[in-house]
């Protein structure tokens, strides 16, 4: 097994950490080892963003935009009189 030493927790994240384990009847050591075990266990998403958007909301249907014209250069904004 390794060791690991983790510096400069916030007090307040350290207290919740030490209420945890007490909850759980654990020393802080071993909450920390089970809150990572926890977390590392669960599948890396495999989609981006954007795909996990489109299938969170396929259900609903959608509204097929023409693509935008791009034939002219783009031009500056403008933001009114600067006075």
């Amino acid at each position: 097994m390794s060791t690991l030493t983790i510096r400069n927790i916030d007090a307040e994240i350290k207290d919740k950490l030490r209420l945890a384990a007490a909850t759980h009847g654990r020393s802080m050591e071993e909450e920390v080892r089970t809150i990572l075990r926890s977390v590392l266990s669960q599948p890396a998403a495999t989609k981006g963003l954007g795909s996990r958007l489109n299938a969170r909301f396929a259900a609903i249907g959608g509204v097929d935009l023409p693509p935008p014209d791009r034939s002219s250069p783009p031009r500056a904004p403008d933001f009114g009189d600067a006075q």
